[in-house]
């Protein structure tokens, strides 16, 4: 007896809503998942402007104005948000006063940074997962 393992090739998504306290993402095979919109909290206390405007890539979402990236691999198996509440309420306090919360840029190690340069990056224009931005 054989056995035989197919590779489990992850969807694209093609679209994305927020509607009725529900995250619904649509993928190219068809399927639409739809989970608790509080599984995440910054598109929870995002406005309907901010989660409106995403970004879609080969693997997942992106909200800028939320800094927020949600992989179809995590929501096909049911995963909610991993940020910690710390971080959860250290944002809202940034929101809280109209701020957006710092991110953090660390230099990167010459290898890294030889690599993009000759691969591309955003800095030359290029991005090497491009991004299909989607606006309000």
């Amino acid at each position: 007896m054989s056995t035989f393992a197919k590779a489990n090739k992850i969807p694209e998504p093609v679209d994305a809503r927020v509607k009725n306290g529900a995250l619904s993402v649509d993928l190219a095979d068809g399927r639409t998942i739809s989970v608790p919109l509080k599984w995440f909290p910054r598109l929870f206390h995002g406005t309907p402007a901010e989660r409106a405007k995403f970004e879609l890539s080969f693997d997942g979402i992106h909200w800028p104005d939320l800094n927020e990236d949600i992989p179809v691999e995590g929501l096909l198996r049911g995963e909610k948000s991993g940020e910690s509440r710390k971080s959860i309420r250290r944002w809202l306090r940034y929101r809280a006063k109209g701020q957006k919360e710092p991110i953090l840029e660390l230099p990167l190690p010459p290898e890294l940074a030889k690599w993009l340069v000759k691969h591309g990056d955003s800095k030359q224009g290029k991005k090497l997962h491009p991004r299909r931005q989607r606006a309000a």
